[in-house]
């Protein structure tokens, strides 16, 4: 069983709690996908999933596979998500707490 799953959070999740519930379906529903694909290194690459006002924010620890972009696309795109294709993709650096954005 894997238990370091990827930080979850959005923007206004105090006030609107149900962005914390439909970003816990779409990590379910990207995931799902690697595993279909037999990708078993998706879920340990991903760092954290952000919504922000609307934008799935994908933080990986190690830079994703054009693949693994589409599996939160897909995810982020469809009825369970926000249904847009508002997604922007991040590498958390090891050295410091910033993160260098990749082009979606």
């Amino acid at each position: 069983m894997y238990l370091d799953h990827a930080k979850i959070s959005a923007t206004h999740s105090e006030t609107e709690p149900d962005r914390l519930e439909r970003l816990y379906r779409v990590y379910g529903y990207a995931i799902a996908m690697a595993d279909v694909d037999g990708n078993t290194e998706c879920i340990v690459k991903l760092a954290k999933l952000h919504d922000h006002k609307g934008t799935l924010m994908a933080i990986w620890h190690v830079a994703p596979t054009e693949r693994e972009k589409t599996y939160f696309l897909k995810a982020w795109k469809s009825k369970i998500g926000d249904e847009t294709s508002h997604v922007e993709h991040a590498l958390m650096l090891q050295d410091e707490d910033v993160s260098e954005t990749l082009e979606t």
